[in-house]
């Protein structure tokens, strides 16, 4: 399995540590974004990464997952959520891992570096690296997450146009 890995300034030393770890169990690792301490700005980062995973994905049979950290993790699953086909999912525990792969097939893990202790961290790793997509009823909902909604809007005939 191929990992795609990101950072903020705010994420770095927890990125570092995951990468290590990641590294030491035979995982391919790609870094994106901060290399130090210094401040830089996540939206960018979270779109590279979003970029090279569909990318990777489309173009390999090995299976690509990715993860992004900045301080609160809002800001990296926000911009990645922005690019359709990412299912980036912000978890602050086991449980939420679990679920992200498991319900949501999330391609990306999304942490909140400022706040998990590293051993949390990594034990979220694993479980988002190891859980299965659970499909069944599942899969209807990841495809209308896909889609946007549009197709269900259509159907229900939904109006889609901003209203004031």
């Amino acid at each position: 399995m191929r990992i795609l890995i990101g950072s903020d300034h705010a994420g770095f030393s927890l990125k570092s540590e995951l990468v290590r770890r990641l590294e030491e169990r035979g995982f391919r690792v790609e870094r994106f974004g901060a290399e130090t301490g210094e401040s830089v700005d996540y939206p960018p980062i979270g779109r590279a990464v979003a970029h090279a995973l569909l990318a990777a994905a489309a173009d390999s049979t090995e299976e690509v997952r990715g993860i992004l950290i900045c301080g609160s993790g809002i800001g990296m699953s926000i911009s990645a959520n922005r690019i359709p086909g990412i299912r980036a999912a912000l978890c602050w525990s086991p449980e939420l891992a679990r679920l992200g792969r498991e319900h949501n097939d999330a391609n990306i893990l999304v942490l909140p570096g400022r706040f998990l202790e590293p051993e949390t961290a990594w034990t979220m790793v694993e479980i988002f690296l190891e859980t299965p997509f659970a499909g069944g009823r599942h899969a209807r909902r990841v495809r209308q997450l896909d889609e946007n909604g549009e197709a269900e809007e259509r159907e229900r005939g939904w109006k889609t146009e901003a209203r004031s």
